[in-house]
């Protein structure tokens, strides 16, 4: 039977009880306001939160990556949007600066990141170039001792709040493939770099959403990220990694929506009797309890394969694939326990169903990731 060592579980209790105490108490307000949680942000950033798996020598934790995907899971289980917070800065832009970044870069921007002290967010889709991210337009052309950059990016998340962020473009304009296309690390102060719309959404709602639009923007040559015409491979390595981060979030919510679903089932009274002891009840409890532990195995292996140094690109999108499709599930579910009272805002469990959607579009699609993983299996 698989155990988390000693640090895990402490790692786990921690983050589990500042997520009941502190994050779920406000989860309501968060939502319903559409409000960054920034206080909570901060709070995180002083747990380690906001850089788990960054070393301590640029002011990270120094966690492993399943410590990330724990949690994670806690926070999400508490609120998904200061979940998905958490995991886009960590996966999609303190991750690659981590990887890729010079000593330099790492200093400027990886320490202040992985305190808490600016967010971070990855701009790689653009309208005409979602699930096919070899399509970007947004262009890069070096000019003397800078880099200008032309293009908008769509569907950003932590787009307004960021202080950096990681932006892919084309570099050179002869190759249309994405053998074209370079990472570039962009503050958000950059002259000629501004914040688009904000986007009106389903669900995670506590999160912004938003365009980021470069207009000449200039940043400094060395602000390169990686090599010249490898930033596909940058985009690839952390879409790996963030896939490992939105399963655990997958998981948190369907947690919290079997949570629920429980504790209401065995309070609701019908018949003469708790609606818990109705099988039809209990059939339902009983395929999301298995259905959320073979999600998080799934994406614990994911984050194992990623500490053992293997390739798991596979492994990641069938974490992300499974896990966002029994969030759905889950959250469905939930709702139908609760009957007319799921419907309402009175209980949290038309939030986790709004919530849950997001989780099998986002850092790539569940078709994406069929691909992805068929193309594995068929090698």
């Amino acid at each position: 039977m698989f155990k988390l060592t000693e640090e895990q579980r402490m790692i786990q209790e921690m983050t589990r009880d500042f997520a009941k105490n502190t994050v779920a108490p406000r989860a309501e307000h968060t939502d319903k306001h559409h409000e960054f949680p920034a206080e909570i942000i901060k709070q995180m950033s002083e747990l380690g939160l906001m850089g788990v798996e960054v070393p301590d020598q640029w002011g990270g934790a120094g966690m492993d990556a399943l410590c990330y995907a724990i949690t994670v899971e806690e926070i999400s289980a508490a609120c998904a949007s200061t979940g998905v917070i958490m995991s886009a800065h960590n996966s999609l832009c303190v991750a690659p600066i981590m990887k890729f970044g010079t000593d330099e870069q790492k200093k400027k921007y990886l320490t202040p990141l992985a305190k808490g002290e600016m967010i971070g967010c990855l701009g790689l889709t653009e309208p005409a170039a979602g699930s096919d991210a070899a399509a970007i337009k947004t262009r890069a052309e070096l000019k003397g001792d800078e880099w200008v950059l032309n293009g908008t990016k769509i569907f950003i998340t932590n787009g307004r709040e960021a202080g950096v962020c990681v932006i892919m473009a084309r570099t050179e304009p002869d190759d249309p493939s994405h053998r074209g296309i370079s990472a570039f690390i962009v503050p958000s102060d950059a002259p000629g770099f501004s914040v688009g719309k904000l986007e009106d959404k389903l669900g995670i709602v506590g999160s912004s959403t938003t365009e980021l639009v470069m207009e000449d923007c200039r940043i400094p040559k060395d602000h390169l990220l990686g090599e010249r015409g490898k930033g596909f491979s940058v985009a690839m390595f952390t879409l790996d990694g963030g896939r490992i981060g939105i399963a655990a979030q997958a998981v948190g919510i369907a947690r919290a929506a079997l949570e629920a679903s429980c504790a209401f089932a065995k309070e609701r009274v019908q018949f003469g009797k708790p609606i818990s002891s109705f099988q039809a009840i209990q059939w339902m409890i009983a395929d999301m309890a298995t259905e959320i532990d073979a999600a998080r195995l799934l994406t614990w292996r994911a984050a194992i394969m990623k500490i053992a140094g293997e390739r798991y690109s596979k492994e990641s999108a069938m974490a992300k694939l499974f896990a966002a499709e029994v969030s759905e599930r889950a959250a469905n579910k939930a709702v139908q326990v609760h009957g007319g009272y799921g419907y309402t805002k009175d209980y949290p469990v038309e939030r986790f169903y709004r919530d849950a959607k997001i989780t099998a579009i986002y850092e790539g699609t569940s078709e994406i990731q069929r691909i992805v993983i068929s193309r594995a299996a068929l090698e």
